[in-house]
């Protein structure tokens, strides 16, 4: 670097697994690193990488006030893939000002043919589904969206069990929308396919719904699991985004990252 350059900075939108990894490997590339993370267990993740947290919440002003400030030069969108307020507020201000975009998603996995397995495209349309499949909907869909399917009238009668991150607030959100403590399960994973089905079987699960979060989402063990059981799932398909460079494995990201130090 000559003297006086200035090192790249590049915020990460980070809240998963793979976030925090992305942080530490670009760290060791020599980069200049802030992460921003989406909620309190994010924030605890990024407490444990080697980037500096982005001050304050994430709006559109904060990020202007901090891009003034330390002039982001990148932002790496590693958020889950179902954070889509996230990354359209990330996408619209990197196209405001003219920032290059680079969004890592998780690597697809294939969603077989089967007469079981029945995806949808948005969340209402899984509540309606699964409602109509079971009398047992077991959700491994995490704490987001709970109120989607908790205050559809189709709900009355039915038995909702989720399967949540162990965090306080978690709970605390699941026992507010009336939950009862024999229905929450408080585990962090990931679940091999024996921990799936022990617990669908448990629960006594008629319904599964899953989200398509890839591979290390536990995409494929869930529904091999359900399908032992002969449980039919609903796959809450993944939103598409339509901006930005997408890279699906750390050698495409770093790639791109390479490029973009070109073009400097």
């Amino acid at each position: 670097m000559d003297e006086g350059e200035r090192v790249a900075v590049i915020l990460v939108l980070a809240g998963t697994k793979e976030g925090r990894e992305i942080v530490n490997l670009l760290s060791r590339e020599g980069l200049q690193v802030m992460v921003a993370a989406l909620t309190d267990y994010g924030k605890e993740l990024a407490t444990e990488t080697a980037g500096e947290i982005f001050p304050g919440e994430l709006s559109y002003d904060n990020l202007s006030r901090v891009h003034e400030k330390q002039c982001i030069d990148l932002v790496v969108d590693a958020s889950n893939p179902f954070a889509t307020s996230a990354s359209q507020l990330i996408g619209s201000f990197c196209r405001d000002k003219m920032l290059p975009y680079v969004r890592y998603v998780r690597e697809r996995v294939n969603i077989p043919r089967h007469p079981l397995i029945h995806p949808v495209n948005s969340w209402e349309e899984g509540v309606e589904k699964a409602f109509k499949l079971g009398s047992t909907v077991f959700l491994t869909t995490g704490s987001n969206n709970l109120e989607v399917f908790l205050g559809h009238p189709a709900a009355k009668g039915k038995r909702i069990v989720v399967r949540v991150l162990p965090d306080h607030n978690v709970v605390k959100k699941c026992q507010e929308l009336g939950l009862r403590p024999k229905d929450i399960i408080a585990m962090q994973g990931p679940f091999s396919k024996e921990m799936n089905r022990l617990m669908f079987k448990t629960f006594n699960a008629s319904v599964v719904v899953i989200k398509e979060s890839g591979r290390a989402g536990g995409t494929e063990t869930k529904m091999s699991a359900a399908l032992s059981l002969k449980i039919p799932v609903v796959v809450i398909k993944r939103p598409a985004l339509s901006w930005g460079n997408e890279v699906q494995n750390y050698e495409a990201l770093l790639a791109a990252v390479a490029q973009f130090k070109k073009m400097r």
